[in-house]
This record gives structure tokens, C-alpha cells and sequence, in this order.
């Protein structure tokens, strides 16, 4: 006698079966908890993008209002031609992190020159204050980039989770437990037939 499935219907078959039930269902809480864990962390990460967000947006209003001194006071075509920052040493701190499989990425601290290559010809305060506010500029656009690229992770691998979570409890738990009761049905069709035969054969 087999099951549905394919399964041989004997006892030690049913044990076997309710053990790998037990296993999946054990597997389920584990991913159900698993996404629960990355939803509020993408709630987090999601606050800190927001505040990046703001930050970045505050630094950007300043390089546009120093852009605008600076381009008074030289014109564009006088800005074009001044002396711009050496970035070859600007260097974002970025850590990295494990959290439930998923790598995450953390702002450090970040190191860069702020001296001109060469001295201006028409050196003034307004591009002075220019160049510093745009450097200024990238710190949160670093910090922005990585908590959008956190979230990103955090959403492929929650929709791998909950894919998971979901085949478990919409499609083998289900099978399992048909399989479960299909075998159950049978043991006791067994069970049946051996008490009638054994309550014949003392009869006669």
C-alpha cells in the first residue's frame, strides 16, 4: 500500500514522514521569524535613507547657493578656469557587516584633501566656500548610496524569504499532511483487519 504520494503506507513510514513534517514546520517558524527580522531592519534602513535623504539635500542647497556667490563673483567662464580640488585622496570609509546573510554596508569616517592643485589667479572667498560646500556635498551622497543599497538587499532577500516560507506552508506542509492522514487511513484500515482476522481465526 502506498499513499498519494508515492509513500509506502508502513509505521515506520508514518514516523519517518511526521519527523520531516516536524523538521519543515521548524523551518517555517525559523523563516517566518526570519522576515519579520528583515522587515524591521528595512524599517530602519529605510529612516536612515530618509535622513540621508534630508542631509543631502541640505548640502546640496548649500553648493547651489555657494555656486551661485561664487559664479557672481567670477562668472561662469571665470569658475571654469579655477584651480579645482585634488580628489585623488578623497578616499569613503565604508564598513561591512553580516546580518542574517545579507551583507550591509556602514559609512566610516572619510579622508580628503582640501587644498587647491595650484594657487588661483583670482583667488576669493565665494570659490573658496563653493569648493568646500560640493566637497562637503559627498559625505551624505555616500551615506545616501549605501542605505539605498542596503535596502535593495534587504528586499531581495526578504522576497527569497517569504518565497520559502511561503512554498513551506502553502505546498509541502499541505502534501505532507495529506500524505500524513492518507497513511494514517490505511494503517488503521490494517489495524481493522488484523483484529478481524485474528478474532476469526480464534473462533474457529
Amino acid at each position: 500500500m502506498t499513499t498519494p504520494g508515492g509513500r509506502p503506507a508502513t509505521r515506520s513510514a508514518w514516523l519517518e514522514l511526521r519527523a520531516e513534517r516536524n523538521l519543515m514546520r521548524e523551518g517555517y517558524e525559523f523563516l517566518d521569524e526570519k522576515r519579520m527580522i528583515i522587515a524591521a531592519e528595512m524599517q530602519r534602513q529605510l529612516r536612515d535613507w530618509q535622513a540621508a535623504m534630508a542631509a543631502c539635500g541640505e548640502s546640496e542647497t548649500a553648493a547651489r547657493n555657494a555656486l551661485s556667490l561664487a559664479a557672481a563673483r567670477h562668472g561662469l567662464e571665470g569658475l571654469t578656469v579655477h584651480p579645482t580640488l585634488r580628489l585623488d585622496t578623497w578616499e569613503p570609509g565604508v564598513a561591512s557587516r553580516r546580518y542574517l546573510g545579507v551583507e550591509l554596508l556602514d559609512a566610516g569616517p572619510v579622508t580628503a584633501s582640501t587644498r587647491p592643485p595650484e594657487a588661483a589667479a583670482l583667488p576669493s572667498t565665494e570659490a573658496d566656500e563653493c569648493q568646500r560646500a560640493f566637497l562637503a556635498l559627498l559625505e551624505p551622497a555616500v551615506e545616501l548610496a549605501l542605505r539605498l543599497t542596503n535596502l535593495r538587499r534587504l528586499i531581495a532577500e526578504y522576497v527569497r524569504t517569504e518565497r520559502r516560507a511561503r512554498a513551506l506552508e502553502n505546498v509541502l506542509l499541505p502534501d505532507i499532511e495529506r500524505s500524513l492522514h492518507a497513511m494514517e487511513d490505511q494503517l488503521e484500515a490494517v489495524d481493522r483487519e488484523e483484529s478481524l482476522r485474528v478474532r476469526y481465526a480464534g473462533r474457529g
